[in-house]
């Protein structure tokens, strides 16, 4: 009968069991645990340790940049005579291995070294490459002379001729990359999250913004609180700023944002500022069948209905009496605060209830001054009467 494992035993053996499996092309984090010759040895939790070429560590003037305990990302090789090889990213020393790195689909690092027709000239150590424009990358630039010089990530898509035909992407690896934080971003963003992102397209109907991993839309409505902004004249590319998540559709890939959210609410400042029977200079912001809206002060709109315009005559539309851009006089009649709405009136606006009490008030003076005055209150039609009822009792003696 065997004897029970120890504690120890059990627990290597259930360590035994949690020993990585490596596959090639698997990008791994290692730790280096020790330097000899040529060879730096790694641990990535595999049974064995791993070795990288020391030529992929050096610097230019051939001293190892790593040391015992550094960790470092690498990518596994072919098992070659049971040593398991890994290699940094292949590219300068590393060239040897591109055939290796295409067929496990390993990131090679090129460097951008010219624009040739349909793409870029790509350098990958002494090896030429070519990547096409499309392969560039996630948003190619406008001006593709500002990807020249620049050193990037690529997969080889096409190994053919001994090394000869070589077609690279960076794209592909960038998706991979946007992929997976887009899926970190899936686990964590929620609706009513500040986050902060950057600027990457600028439409007619709004702004795309990069939250890392995914992009969503701030809409005209959620810009700014001033209307007439146009998203050229709010934003540029690549400007960071920050967002509140309004709503995500991570089914339909939608995600919409309000940078208005992240700005002061400026009706806290109009319902502090602005009365009912307040006069002062508004600006004519657009002009619809129903009225015209004018601007009191930025982000704060109010209406002018159709009816209070045309000082007394009827019209058929606002513009009969106002343009878009004019600067006139207002008296604020009511502000619904709740309702985010403000009713106004041209500064020499006179209600038809107004007119009709003024009318009445008018009459009844006149009505007291006439049973006071007859003559006078009636004028000069008045003193003509007066003067032929004087001239008919001179007649007639009455």
């Amino acid at each position: 009968m065997e004897e029970p494992l120890s504690f120890a035993e059990l627990l290597q053996s259930e360590e035994d069991k949690k020993i990585r499996r490596i596959k090639p092309g698997q990008k791994v984090t290692a730790t280096v645990v020790g330097i000899s010759g040529e060879s730096v040895f790694v641990d990535v939790g595999a049974k064995s340790e791993g070795v990288v070429d020391a030529a992929e560590l050096r610097d230019e003037n051939g001293e190892i940049t790593v040391k015992p305990g550094d960790s470092i990302a690498v990518y596994a090789l072919a098992a070659r005579g049971g040593a398991q090889p890994f290699t940094t990213r292949i590219g300068g020393r590393g060239s040897a291995h591109l055939e290796e790195a295409f067929a496990n689909g390993i990131p090679v690092e090129g460097t951008v070294k010219a624009e040739i027709k349909g793409g870029f000239e790509i350098a990958v150590g002494s090896v030429r490459a070519f990547c096409p424009y499309s392969q560039i990358g996630l948003r190619r630039l406008a001006d593709a002379s500002q990807y020249i010089g620049q050193t990037l990530a690529f997969r080889i898509s096409r190994y053919g001729e001994n090394g000869r035909n070589i077609v690279v992407s960076a794209r592909a690896l960038q998706e991979e990359e946007q992929a997976a934080k887009r899926e970190a971003l899936r686990q964590t963003l929620k609706e009513g999250d500040l986050v902060e992102g950057e600027v990457s397209s600028i439409r007619d109907f709004g702004v795309f913004v990069d939250l890392g991993g995914a992009d969503g839309l701030v809409p005209l409505s959620e810009m700014s609180w001033q209307r007439g902004d146009t998203p050229a004249q709010l934003f540029q590319l690549g400007q960071k700023l920050q967002v509140v998540v309004k709503k995500l559709d991570w089914d339909s890939g939608k995600m919409s944002l309000s940078y208005k959210d992240t700005l002061a609410d400026p009706w806290q400042e109009a319902v502090e500022k602005f009365n009912v029977g307040d006069t002062l200079t508004a600006t004519v912001a657009r002009l619809t069948p129903f009225g015209a809206f004018v601007t009191l002060m930025p982000g704060i709109d109010g209406l002018v209905h159709i009816s209070k315009l045309g000082a007394g005559k009827k019209i058929h539309h606002p513009r009969e009496a106002l343009e878009e851009g004019q600067q006139f006089e207002v008296t604020i009649e009511e502000i619904n605060a709740e309702e985010r709405r403000i009713s106004l009136a041209p500064s020499d606006y006179v209600s038809p209830e107004k007119k009709e009490e003024e009318g009445r008030e008018e009459f009844r003076q006149f009505q007291s001054q006439q049973r006071k005055e007859p003559a006078k209150q009636l004028g000069g039609f008045g003193a003509l009467l007066q003067a032929k009822l004087t001239e008919k009792q001179d007649k007639t003696g009455k």
